[in-house]
């Protein structure tokens, strides 16, 4: 009874810990002032406003915190030993990597690097430093490597089951130019989840000790523990022309969940032979940054799904709530006839609705090329199109110019509109599709990509 009602008093104290924390804050501001951008970038593609960029920060928020709880039981059992200076550590490393790119945003860059580190210094065990240098020499001497590298692992698994649960539900539709200057329709997928860590660490006075055997300390837990709240960011950023979101999101989180464990398990026996520090850091890094190229170069060989075939209009995205999505439409259907009248452009496809105001009936192809009919009443002051966003025409002028993302442009939400958003710029523009291709390779998911900290 006295574990359990020490246990519960120090987890109160680390709840109170977190809120005290500015990176918890910092967290939630950074998903609020993402999903801003892409807000505003979807008015200034489609002059309609596809999902509440508050409701998108509020579902993520819970979804890092059950994340958070069970990433906090798990890590139980492992065994923390990090000091708040090592938490500030790591934040100043991840903060700095943020002005670079905020794809760096991300744990295993973090962790990474920091283990490299650690590795250098311990090469030159007579190396101090002087002031604040020493102190910082100090910290990453003594950050405990196998456990940081444990948490990475742990972390990214928990991200791609996060991704196969929400990914594909913040998909934003947008416009890029294809071949010849032609626009072609897109997802980009961006998530980030604020993760509050709540971790059982050694005490360094006398208590009740922990009734099981953390697998990383030893008998560091002999004389008690405490409960430390480390807040993280995890998070994702995707672009596909090819797949549909849902299929991205399968795939992506699919290989986030195989690194976690290759991570794991390097991570793991590296607590038993040191040299394998230097090596989990390294493969961390590298792998993670071979994921990223792995899918840049899958999207390139994917032909565009979201181009309006010969006769018909392909549907990019469906308004929620829309008529539309009442009717059963879904993305990536084709629209080929309205009140029994082809509609191989926009305009026809507006005035096959006026053939009956009040009244519609769709030839609709589905994904797998088969015919669907489907019939609705229409009522005044309803979108004008059904709420179906379609596949980009050669009349349409605005699309999304690639490109990176920094930290002081995400801090600058109406950059979203004529600057970048989340790793690409909406803008006009009448590039070759070589030129296209090659700004798709150097700046996809320049955004959020895989991010955790």
């Amino acid at each position: 009874m006295s574990i359990l009602l020490e246990g519960l008093w120090n987890l109160a104290e680390a709840v109170g810990q977190l809120f005290l924390q500015p990176f918890y804050y910092i967290s939630i501001i950074l998903i609020m002032l993402m999903y801003r951008r892409q807000f505003l970038l979807e008015r200034k593609l489609f002059h309609v406003r596809l999902q509440s960029w508050l409701g998108q920060t509020w579902r993520t928020v819970i979804g890092g915190l059950l994340a958070g709880i069970g990433v906090s039981v798990v890590f139980a059992f492992v065994g923390m030993t990090l000091t708040m200076e090592g938490i500030i550590c790591i934040w100043a490393v991840t903060l700095v990597l943020l002005l670079i790119r905020v794809r760096y945003l991300c744990l295993a860059y973090s962790v990474g690097l920091l283990g490299v580190a650690q590795f250098i210094l311990n090469l030159f065990p007579s190396f101090e430093g002087a002031q604040w240098i020493g102190e910082i020499v100090r910290i990453v001497r003594e950050l405990n490597m196998p456990v940081l590298l444990c948490l990475v692992a742990i972390v990214h698994l928990a991200e791609g089951l996060l991704i196969r649960w929400q990914g594909a539900k913040s998909a934003g539709p947008l416009f890029f130019e294809g071949k010849r200057g032609r626009m072609v329709g897109g997802y980009q997928m961006q998530n980030l989840w604020a993760i509050p860590l709540f971790m059982f660490i050694p005490a360094q006075t006398a208590g009740d000790i922990l009734p099981w055997a953390p697998l990383f300390g030893g008998d560091a837990w002999q004389g008690g523990f405490s409960v430390l709240a480390l807040p993280i960011m995890i998070g994702f950023s995707e672009m596909t022309t090819g797949l549909l979101p849902e299929t991205k999101s399968r795939i992506t989180s699919g290989r986030i969940l195989g690194y976690g464990l290759i991570i794991l398990v390097l991570a793991i026996l590296s607590a038993w032979w040191n040299p394998l520090i230097l090596l989990t850091a390294l493969v961390a890094i590298i792998l993670h940054e071979g994921l990223t190229w792995l899918s840049r170069i899958e999207e390139q060989q994917h032909s565009p799904l979201f181009v309006n075939p010969k006769g018909g209009l392909k549907v990019l995205a469906v308004l929620p709530g829309s008529p539309a999505e009442e009717l059963g439409i879904i993305i990536g259907e084709t629209i080929i006839k309205v009140n029994g009248v082809p509609v191989p452009s926009q305009e026809e496809l507006h005035a096959a609705l006026r053939i009956n105001p009040a009244f519609c009936k769709l030839e609709v192809l589905n994904l797998a090329g088969e015919s669907k009919y489907l019939q609705r009443a229409i009522y005044a002051g309803e979108h004008h199109l059904l709420g179906a966003i379609l596949a980009p025409d050669e009349k349409t002028i605005s699309a999304v110019k690639l490109r990176p993302l920094s930290l002081l442009q995400l801090l600058n939400p109406k950059r979203g509109v004529s600057g970048s958003s989340g790793g690409y710029r909406a803008s006009t523009s009448t590039k070759s599709q070589e030129q296209v291709v090659e700004q798709y390779i150097e700046s996809i998911h320049e955004g959020a990509e895989k991010h955790e900290y």
